[in-house]
């Protein structure tokens, strides 16, 4: 396995645990760090500048999100989904997401509404020559942008993980074999739409048939592993 690639070091400051948690999750799903990467915590606290304390306690979190795995003989590595996985991924974010988007849409939240607003124009500018981990990355900011003001913390705090295997299963799986990122962008247009209208119905509705979209190509693509 070769070493994973340099990462740019924290500042002084940014010692604890949660930075690194970010730095390290960040480079996953960008792709700086591939699924099956070996994640050793002196070479991470090397390229981070800081000890390897707040390292092991980071990949501890990263591995209860499941980002990372942990084998007790070969130490920690990036995880690597298969389409079973990602299938159950969607399976939870279809019982838990439309709902936080129709609670969303029933306040309307100006803040909200801008933070989506702004992924989705970002995303626009990223339609021409998609690169696979920026579109992925902002794909997730507005998602999260639209549940996170659900009111309802616990699930917010269970989507933000779910979105996080999300953004990695789209790089390594989904758009590889379904290059569905303009189809995905127009329908989170239409999300916006109803949720910037205040439709609570059709926004909740919009979102269910969104996520179903990518759950069936993933139960119709013949290689789940259940």
């Amino acid at each position: 396995m070769s070493n994973p690639p340099a990462l740019a070091p924290l500042e002084q400051t940014a010692t604890r645990s949660d930075l690194v948690v970010d730095a390290i999750r960040l480079a996953i799903l960008q792709g700086q760090l591939a699924p099956g990467s070996s994640l050793v915590e002196r070479r991470l606290a090397e390229m981070l500048g800081v000890s390897k304390t707040p390292v092991r306690e980071a990949l501890i979190s990263l591995a209860s999100t499941g980002l990372v795995t942990v084998h007790p003989n070969r130490g920690v590595a990036v995880r690597r989904l298969a389409v079973g996985d990602l299938e159950r991924i969607y399976e939870v974010r279809l019982l838990l997401e439309p709902w936080a988007v129709g609670r969303t849409a029933k306040s309307q939240p100006d803040k909200a509404i801008t933070e989506a607003k702004a992924t989705l124009e970002e995303a626009r500018t990223l339609l021409a020559e998609p690169d696979h981990s920026e579109l992925s990355l902002t794909n997730r900011r507005f998602h999260r942008a639209l549940y996170a003001a659900c009111g309802n913390d616990i699930v917010v705090s269970q989507l933000d993980d779910l979105q996080h295997l999300t953004a990695l299963g789209i790089v390594s799986l989904l758009w590889e074999r379904w290059p569905t990122w303009t189809e995905e962008f127009e329908e989170h247009e239409g999300i916006l739409d109803a949720v910037e209208k205040g439709n609570a119905k059709d926004a909740e509705r919009l979102a269910r048939q969104h996520i179903e979209h990518s759950l069936s190509r993933l139960q119709k693509s013949g290689t789940s592993t259940g």
